[in-house]
């Protein structure tokens, strides 16, 4: 009797270990992601070098480089995995098509403002989802559902994620935040409901988030043919910090519609002044062409077009 010869074939597993790790280039934060011990990713991915007769990364003690052949094999990696995910996928589409796990993310300048409100909505049409909310800028999110570590995003455009389905939910605009002593910024009397246009703006230095967020990016190019600049003194990092600092008179802002109309100005010390002619960000939901639940995604869609409405005021 011939004893079967011992299983060396290559697993998931290690695949997700590699990637971690290129993801990371550090071993403690890629054993925090895949959820080991740090010894037994180093062990896994020994198992996988082994395996394959192949130098994958150069340790040292300060640092971790892939080799171009481990590069190489960890985009690869990248594949499989996602293949792997997209057939749990199928398989639980056909046992419970709207339900499962479902990995969402959303930029920190929607989903603290949308999704709440949406939140009974989905749960009531939706009852055996189980969502997980991730809120991380442009960037992140798009690189995450491409990798499969989201399975759909919410982003505001002029973002163009190639390769990506997307759906259009909505498009949202912006008030001006001043304090209230700054008076030439107050609506022209004989136009109360006009508001502001970007002639006015001409000229003016904007309070904004830092870099890296997008509506920095968006407030910008609000009004492109005006020449609207940022207060480089101060930049945020979250709208709330921006909005106080309007209130205590130290400058003015763009805030989107949807974090007006969600509250997040509510009890401070600023003038809202729509205005009327600024160029809307477009709030768009985005996930992979080859998912098996596109059909979901887009009753979600329909869900957050509906949350957005309940915020506007009759």
């Amino acid at each position: 009797m011939i004893d079967a010869p011992y299983n060396t074939s290559l697993t998931l597993r290690q695949l997700r270990f590699l990637v971690a790790v290129a993801d990371e280039l550090n071993f403690s934060r890629a054993a925090e992601r895949c959820y080991v011990s740090q010894p037994t990713l180093s062990v896994g991915l020994k198992e996988l070098e082994d395996r394959l007769g192949v130098t994958l990364a150069e340790r040292t003690k300060r640092s971790v480089i892939l080799t171009p052949v481990g590069a190489e094999i960890a985009e690869r990696a990248r594949k499989l995995l996602q293949d792997s995910r997209e057939i749990e996928e199928l398989a639980a589409a056909q046992a419970s098509p709207e339900g499962g796990t479902l990995r969402m993310g959303a930029i920190p300048t929607i989903g603290p403002f949308l999704i709440p409100r949406a939140m009974p909505a989905l749960k009531s049409s939706f009852p055996d989802l189980q969502l997980y909310l991730r809120e991380e800028m442009t960037g992140q999110l798009l690189e995450g559902v491409h990798s499969g570590r989201l399975d759909l995003v919410i982003y505001a455009e002029p973002y163009a994620p190639a390769g990506l389905d997307t759906l259009h939910l909505f498009d949202d605009g912006y008030h001006l935040a001043a304090p209230p002593a700054v008076s030439p910024l107050s609506p022209r009397p004989s136009q109360p409901d006009v508001g502001l246009r970007g002639a006015d703006l001409d000229g003016r230095q904007l309070m904004l988030l830092e870099q890296g967020h997008c509506l920095h990016r968006h407030a910008l190019s609000a009004f492109p043919e005006r020449d609207i600049q940022q207060d480089e003194s101060f930049a945020a990092t979250s709208l709330s910090t921006l909005i106080s600092m309007v209130s205590e008179g130290l400058g003015i802002t763009l805030l989107p519609d949807l974090a007006i109309d969600a509250g997040v100005a509510a009890g401070q010390d600023v003038v809202m002044t729509p205005l009327a002619d600024a160029c809307p960000r477009r709030v768009t939901l985005a996930w992979r062409p080859t998912s098996v639940r596109a059909d979901l995604f887009r009753k979600i869609g329909e869900v957050l077009r509906d949350a957005r409405g309940s915020l506007v005021a009759p």
